[in-house]
């Protein structure tokens, strides 16, 4: 549908306070689910980090790839295994996750947004020891599932310094070098509260935290990191939803000034998150 230039005008304007408010501070998006593999969203996506880098936000995107590494583990014969929703990485399967995360989807997240007139830099947890990592401990063996023992953020400042727009694949090094997949909203979250981001964005296949998980028009706009336990208790926030939160608690605790669940589904919902008072999803501050 056309808008008229007086309409464009006022979209414009309307969105130059939270341009200012964002102007050089630093906004980490978690990128995955359907905004990843459908090619009309991740072209509102590609376009939506370009303006907000252009004008002047610094954006660092994380990335997982789920769906690509499923893919390539069916393409060479070995079978999906998740543990208590975290996939079993064994010596084989770390090397796909290394290949396909490193190798395939952060170079062509680079190059899409490359195409769209940004300066993107593909980077992975390896690269600098930015993402340093111990195997996960717990009742089971996850294999090489990584717990983070530290951020170092030189890699990602001196990329954002320079005008480039960090893009993070979430693959972990040990300090024996051992290679370890890391939950990429986990790691989105430390990297996030290491950065002192202005806002973590998770971008999900759902519309936010609702107060009856079948009813969309339930959908709860803001929580305090305080009210969680209480939401887990009646049962509100359960299943899939818990690690997600918990992330988003452990990042606002760690001094991100708030975080946001959105429904990356919705075109351009990045921008509607960031540029408009009415905003998408639900705020964790």
């Amino acid at each position: 549908m056309d808008i008229s230039n007086k309409i464009r005008s006022q979209i414009l304007i309307d969105a130059l306070p939270y341009i200012q408010k964002y102007h050089d501070k630093i906004i980490v998006i978690k990128y995955g689910g359907n905004a990843m593999t459908n090619n009309e969203l991740k072209e509102a996506v590609m376009s939506d980090i370009v303006l907000l880098s252009e004008v002047g936000i610094k954006v660092v995107l994380v990335h997982g790839g789920g769906p690509e590494i499923n893919a390539m583990l069916s393409r060479v014969g070995i079978e999906s295994k998740f543990i208590n929703g975290l996939r079993y990485t064994d010596s084989e399967t770390i090397d796909i996750v290394k290949m396909v995360l490193c190798g395939k989807v952060n170079k062509e997240l680079a190059s899409a947004l490359s195409l769209h007139g940004g300066r993107a830099l593909g980077l992975c947890g390896c690269d600098g020891d930015m993402i340093l990592a111990e195997k996960l401990q717990g009742d089971v063996d996850y294999g090489y599932v990584g717990d983070i023992k530290k951020i170092t953020t030189k890699p990602i400042i001196d990329a954002l310094n320079n005008g480039y727009i960090p893009i993070i694949a979430t693959v972990g090094i040990g300090e024996d070098g051992q290679a370890y997949n890391i939950n990429a909203d986990t790691a989105a979250a430390r990297i996030a509260s290491c950065l002192r981001a202005e806002n973590l964005i998770l971008m999900t296949d759902i519309v936010g935290l609702l107060r009856d998980k079948d009813d969309p028009s339930t959908l709860i706009h803001h929580v305090n990191v305080s009210e969680v336990p209480h939401l887990k208790t009646s049962g509100i926030i359960s299943g899939g939803m818990i690690p997600k939160i918990d992330c988003c608690v452990e990042a606002v605790r760690r001094g991100v000034k708030k975080t946001v669940i959105i429904d990356g589904r919705v075109p351009h919902s990045i921008l509607i998150e960031l540029l408009t008072n009415e905003g998408i999803g639900t705020q964790f501050d």
